[in-house]
């Protein structure tokens, strides 16, 4: 396998080719109207609520016919598949939505949130610290991402530097950082061409389920509640079909809702056993993330992967509000975090401003009125909260 080439083609190819479609269709066609809404998704517990309103017919009980979702097998693959007009709807890791709105001009909204947390460091089992990952490699699923951002974050307190991966060896003090595909991670670990990996689960219940590594850190211990994937819609969807939309939006919402309350539910119907097939992970390894046994939670605090027990979060998590503060944050942190390509487009950012032209938040506001409010899903009846980062 080759480290480098997909973090290349992501980074210098991917923007090239984004820059040129958003040329040549500026506005992205209006479809026909009655077209089946068109689904486009990585096989991750990120997209369960776009999975789930498909499964359980959320989005025609909305009057919307829908398609099966198409899985992908990389973020570049998504990204592309959006902007080619090949589907209509798809999650997004949330720095990403940023990149491709302000750094390739990708004529996207952010709608709503698929989850908050749902993501880990997994390492080799000879990594006991994070000291220990000095001189070695880690693999990110895309610059672009809260991995990426939170990783970044977790070196810098363990007094280590980032670098992008280079041919020769690395300092004791330095972490190589390489982009890859969720599925190649664990094969990678096991094989010993990185000392870790952070990325959505279940690829880190994977990698415990294997035998191949341990969860050094869970970034929902260490960002609270953040956000890894964000819904996105074409803006001009939005402008032209505002009842589609919103019928869209309302969907998800109610797949979240259920998957609070069914979550053993929703590790079999999103498993390779059920006739779905949406993800090629096993039912046992879904539900590791999704349901898990809560004798577990006392190892992990044991070991230092959960340091907050006073949070007491789960380790993956459903609301949908897009939260103004998280999405300012991100931009401030996006800013100083390492990545490959051109990152110009950051420094004349406005968190703000950015927050408030990415965003397109009535849908959801909509949607969650029709369902009792923020309250439905455990939360204070406020629209803005306080970030809280803790390394």
């Amino acid at each position: 396998m080759c480290l480098s080439c997909f973090s290349r083609r992501a980074l210098f190819g991917l923007p090239a080719l984004l820059a040129g479609a958003t040329a040549l269709c500026p506005a992205r066609p209006v479809r026909a109207a009655g077209a089946p809404l068109r689904i486009g998704y990585l096989p991750i517990t990120d997209a369960a609520p776009l999975l789930v309103a498909h499964a359980r017919g959320l989005f025609e009980a909305e009057g919307i016919r829908a398609d099966r979702p198409v899985l992908l097998r990389s973020w570049a693959q998504v990204i592309e598949a959006f902007v080619a007009g090949q589907v209509d709807v798809v999650h997004l890791l949330a720095p990403m939505a940023i990149w491709a709105r302000f750094g390739s001009r990708v004529p996207l909204k952010v709608v709503a949130w698929n989850h908050v947390g749902g993501s880990g460091l997994a390492v080799a089992r000879d990594v006991a610290r994070l000291a220990d990952l000095g001189g070695r490699t880690v693999a990110v699923p895309f610059w672009y991402s809260i991995h990426n951002v939170v990783l970044q974050a977790l070196l810098a307190e363990a007094g280590l530097t980032p670098v992008i991966r280079r041919r020769g060896s690395l300092a004791r003090e330095e972490v190589g950082l390489v982009v890859m595909p969720p599925a190649d991670m664990p094969p990678a670990l096991a094989a010993g061409q990185i000392g870790g990996y952070i990325v959505a689960e279940p690829f880190v219940a994977t990698a415990e389920a294997m035998g191949i590594g341990r969860v050094l850190r869970f970034t929902g211990d260490v960002w609270r509640h953040h956000a890894c994937c964000v819904v996105a819609m074409h803006e001009r969807d939005i402008e032209t079909r505002p009842d589609w939309a919103q019928g869209v939006v309302h969907a998800i919402v109610k797949a979240q809702l259920w998957l609070r309350t069914h979550r053993a539910e929703a590790a079999q119907l999103l498993s390779r056993e059920n006739p779905h097939r949406y993800t090629p992970h096993p039912a046992a390894v879904l539900a590791r993330v999704l349901a898990p046994d809560p004798s577990e939670r006392a190892g992990y605090l044991a070991s230092g992967a959960l340091r907050h027990a006073e949070w007491q979060d789960a380790r993956i998590d459903f609301q949908p509000y897009p939260f103004p503060s998280y999405t300012e944050e991100l931009v401030r942190r996006l800013k100083s975090t390492l990545v490959e390509g051109e990152r110009g487009f950051l420094d004349a950012l406005d968190p703000a401003a950015a927050a408030a032209e990415l965003v397109e938040d009535r849908p959801v506001r909509r949607a969650l009125a029709a369902v009792g409010g923020l309250a439905a899903f455990g939360l204070p009846e406020a629209f803005s909260r306080q970030e809280v980062i803790a390394p």
